[in-house]
């Protein structure tokens, strides 16, 4: 099959999430989170659905609950930048995206590393930049404490800066210059050791939602994930952040826009909606719906059931302390007028704690239905320039991804707006984004 040029084609990539809800570990045929055998099974299953990146999720502490550990999430995962190294040993096209710190990493050491993984896969490495202010994950390096929500951002942009300076520094044509930052936030006094790969750098990937990350995405960002999935959101926000592009003097196809979302699929529309049913009430289980009362009550809910009503005593007078807690940014004041309103909720439609949170708790948007009519939306969204593509986030392995590859792939491939081959071998490449701009040498 041919693909028609005239037609704007779709660009997937995979999510594995490091921590959360949404990829359900505790299922009894799933396999282990930690084992390199999963992933190698994962990223074969998308290199062999033409998938444009494996995106590997990381963190850099285990996350708590109210200052002790949160024991439901997934622990023990290998470093990000060395286990894609691993995986590069056992692909050829797909691209390999490892989520990294700018918080709490040092410019000259990451840039380092990601132009390693970059040279050893060929060109095929990207970079999710992520920022990070809380101070459980400060503890574990020495400058210790937190940072303010928006001076991460700060941070992030200046330690950008440094990387791509870093990575531009060497031309290929003698020993690479020297590179010196001396800001508030980053200070270095390097020089690059690693050759370029065949794409230049590793692809830079941002999630910006917040007015700061999108800024930084509209700076630096080749690929920008989002929660807008809905279309009309999906559309204004295309819109603002190709806005933001024109004032920092980028083109519209500089930037690829794949918000994130997961997939549930079914032979029927019938079979679909009853399988997101059962994804959504297995990643809001009990003790997860519990956690997550609790982070608003500031106080220890245990002694509550999850299908009882909602705690019957007031919340802490006390704000949770922002640097302890996973409490969304925008609750952290104000949550007395948000319980309020979820007790009327809960009393108008008689909800339980889980039915609430099931009800209340952020989620990934989720494309429903059978693999022709998602395509058929997915079709829509590309073509009108709404999204570039998605980043999916699966719920369930490793069948949530076989049902991609093998049977929404071919229909997408049918309405000519997904490749039916690989069309070069890098990452760059696959997204096809124009090219960097030459090295200058002093």
């Amino acid at each position: 099959m041919t693909e028609p040029s005239s037609r704007p084609q779709l660009h997937l990539g995979l999510f594995f999430t490091g921590v959360g809800p949404q990829l359900i570990w505790t299922d009894p045929d799933a396999p282990s989170h930690t084992a390199i055998e999963t992933f190698v099974d994962v990223v074969q299953t998308l290199e062999r659905g033409l998938f444009d990146a494996f995106f590997l999720g990381e963190g850099l502490r285990v996350r708590e609950n109210r200052g002790r550990i949160f024991d439901l999430d997934v622990a023990g995962r290998p470093d990000a930048i060395t286990q894609l190294s691993a995986l590069a040993a056992v692909t050829e096209r797909i691209g390999l995206v490892a989520t990294q710190n700018t918080t709490y990493n040092y410019p000259a050491d990451l840039a380092r590393r990601l132009a390693s993984l970059d040279l050893l896969s060929a060109g095929r490495a990207g970079w999710n930049i992520v920022t990070t202010d809380n101070a459980w994950t400060g503890a574990n390096f020495r400058q210790g404490g937190w940072l303010e929500h928006e001076r991460r951002y700060d941070r992030a942009g200046q330690f950008v800066d440094a990387a791509k300076e870093l990575w531009s520094s060497w031309d290929g044509r003698g020993p690479a210059r020297l590179v010196e930052r001396d800001t508030d936030l980053v200070r270095l006094r390097a020089t690059a050791t690693v050759p370029v790969s065949p794409q230049g750098r590793p692809v830079l990937f941002q999630a910006g939602d917040s007015d700061g990350g999108r800024e930084l995405a509209a700076r630096h960002a080749d690929v920008v994930f989002s929660a807008n999935t809905e279309y009309g959101k999906a559309v204004a926000y295309a819109a603002d952040l190709r806005d933001r592009l024109a004032r920092h003097g980028r083109s519209p196809d500089s930037l690829r826009i794949l918000p994130g979302a997961s997939v549930v699929l079914g032979d029927t529309p019938a079979e679909a909606e009853e399988k997101a049913r059962w994804v959504r009430g297995e990643q809001i289980n009990g003790p997860r719906a519990i956690a997550f009362l609790e982070q608003y009550w500031s106080t220890d809910l245990s002694a509550y059931d999850p299908d009882g009503p909602l705690p019957d005593i007031e919340p802490s007078e006390d704000e949770l302390d922002p640097s302890r807690g996973t409490i969304a940014i925008a609750h952290r004041t104000g949550k007395a007028a948000l319980i309020r309103k979820w007790r009327e909720l809960a009393a108008e439609r008689g909800l339980s704690i889980r039915q609430l949170v099931l009800e209340v708790a952020p989620g990934h948007p989720a494309f429903v239905g059978t693999p022709s009519a998602v395509a058929d939306e997915w079709t829509r969204y590309v073509t009108t320039r709404a999204v570039d593509g998605f980043n999916i986030v699966p719920h369930l392995l490793p069948s949530s991804v076989t049902d991609i590859v093998d049977k929404l792939v071919p229909e997408l491939q049918n309405r000519g707006v997904y490749r039916t081959e690989y069309r070069g071998s890098t990452l760059r490449d696959h997204l096809d984004l124009p090219p960097l701009a030459a090295p200058q040498s002093d």
